[in-house]
């Protein structure tokens, strides 16, 4: 797949326009990310308005791997930046906005925000596209969306290589999209791909992406979800590891202590802390 990073000045004036009807969110910087503040309603309403009037957006829910990607590449930061909604998807954000804020904010994952916005388009006739996992995911969440919410309008689904899209693939995977009139996309491919995707391709894509990484295998239940007190507590990405740990014990300890760096160095440049 192409993905151009870079947008123009102009480009970024004329998105700025276009996102006048959405009122401006208290973004609040946790270790180089702007993190919307919204709570889950707020969002939630934002994201269909802007849905229902067709315009180009997209939203992040960023965790600690993406706070990490962000901090390592200016690149990747500036894209995330850009989006029109960036949330706290995991609980280390929520304590960083307090630590760092003194804010209290509600936890919007894209595990959370999946069923609400299906049983939304399913309540409001708002068609929904899928993009990214695999195949067989994509047949289970099929069957799974017409059980469970009646009236969903699933316009199209796509399970893309794994390999970069030519650039006939990718006008094509863009063509499909909005010929099928999407209001609402859900990107699958993880992080870092999934942004770099939405910030390459919103403009020319009008409609809602939203990156949700492994929501759809939660979804349609071949992977569990962390009890409710796990996720409360910020110890989701235990119950994760306990399911594979194999592949994820080198992210976790790698990320988990960049997290822990950054924030204890964002904490003393705000003179939080002491410097000694």
């Amino acid at each position: 797949m192409h993905v151009d990073t870079h947008q123009s000045l102009k480009d970024r004036q004329q998105r700025d326009i276009a996102y006048e009807e959405i009122p401006a969110s208290t973004g609040k910087v946790v270790i180089g990310l702007q993190v919307t503040g919204l709570s889950y309603r707020e969002f939630i309403q934002d994201v269909l308005r802007v849905a229902q009037q067709r315009k180009p957006a997209y939203a992040c829910f960023a965790n600690v791997h993406m706070l990490v990607e962000a901090a390592h590449d200016k690149t990747f930061a500036s894209l995330v930046n850009k989006a029109t909604w960036v949330t706290p998807d995991g609980v280390p954000l929520l304590w960083a906005l307090r630590a760092f804020h003194g804010m209290r904010q509600e936890r919007i994952t894209g595990l959370d925000v999946l069923p609400t916005l299906l049983q939304e388009a399913a309540q409001t006739q708002l068609p929904v596209y899928i993009y990214g996992s695999t195949t067989e995911v994509l047949r289970r969440c099929k069957a799974f969306c017409a059980e469970n919410y009646p009236g969903l309008r699933l316009v199209g689904m796509h399970s893309p290589p794994f390999r970069p899209l030519s650039d006939q693939e990718e006008t094509h995977v863009i063509n499909d999209i909005t010929s099928s009139g999407a209001a609402l996309v859900f990107v699958a491919l993880g992080c870092p791909k999934q942004e770099k995707w939405m910030a390459a391709l919103s403009d020319r894509i009008p409609a809602v992406l939203l990156g949700i990484g492994g929501a759809l295998p939660v979804l349609v239940g071949e992977q569990k979800r962390a009890p409710r007190w796990m996720q409360k507590h910020g110890l989701e990405w235990l119950f994760r590891f306990a399911q594979e740990p194999r592949r994820l014990l080198g992210r976790y300890v790698s990320t988990n202590l960049w997290f822990i760096y950054y924030f204890f160095r964002q904490l003393i440049r705000q003179g939080i802390l002491p410097r000694s």
